[in-house]
């Protein structure tokens, strides 16, 4: 494997770093959206949230991609493939990071929300100055778990054509037949994204035991 094998490695590296980033950072407002929703005080969003994140926890991410990538072409809409991909890859991490917020809300002692009523609050007061701040802390480890989950699964992508770091492995593979080589380098490389990550989850998840202990 030479240097424009390696070079090649790199941009597909870029671009699933860029699909990683788009899609989590699209997915938290999405996803805090479908939290707020879950836990609403009115039923019609709860049941609709709850449909919702049914269909994407129950269906296979590689069956999603495909679904938004052909239905888009079917209604017109002619996109590039990393755009399809992201938009699927995005309301996939709404529905997971909507569920893992809305557990960290329901977490919440009660009394704090029950001493905010007391204080007058408002929902929109509450939510932002009582329980978002709480919660967005108790579940930063598992939505660093979510981020390093889903930049493995952007090698999902190349069913639609689109070339990450999957694929381009796959590519120079075919061409240089060295598969155990190229696949050590696409292996060090996604490691090279996804420990750092879990580790620092892992050290959160630590700290804030530690912290709850005391």
């Amino acid at each position: 494997m030479g240097k424009n094998e390696f070079l090649f490695l790199l941009q597909g590296l870029k671009w699933t770093a860029i699909l990683s980033v788009v899609a989590f950072g699209a997915g938290i407002p999405s996803g805090l959206a479908v939290a707020l929703a879950r836990t609403s005080e009115w039923p019609w969003p709860r049941r609709l949230t709850a449909g919702y994140i049914a269909v994407f926890q129950g269906t296979p991410l590689l069956m999603q991609l495909f679904v938004v990538y052909y239905a888009l072409a079917l209604a017109g809409l002619d996109l590039e493939a990393w755009e399809a991909v992201a938009l699927g890859f995005t309301l996939h991490a709404s529905a997971f990071l909507g569920e893992i917020w809305r557990g960290s809300i329901e977490a919440l002692p009660w009394g704090q929300v029950e001493a905010a009523k007391a204080l007058s609050l408002g929902y929109l007061a509450r939510t932002a100055t009582v329980i978002l701040p709480q919660a967005i802390r108790i579940s930063l480890p598992a939505t660093i778990g979510f981020l390093v989950q889903l930049v493995k699964g952007t090698s999902l992508a190349a069913i639609v054509g689109f070339t990450e770091l999957a694929r381009a492995g796959g590519i120079v593979s075919s061409q240089t037949f060295k598969p155990l080589l190229v696949y050590a380098v696409v292996g060090i490389m996604y490691f090279a994204i996804c420990w750092p990550l879990s580790f620092y989850g892992t050290r959160l998840e630590h700290r804030f035991a530690a912290a709850s202990a005391r």
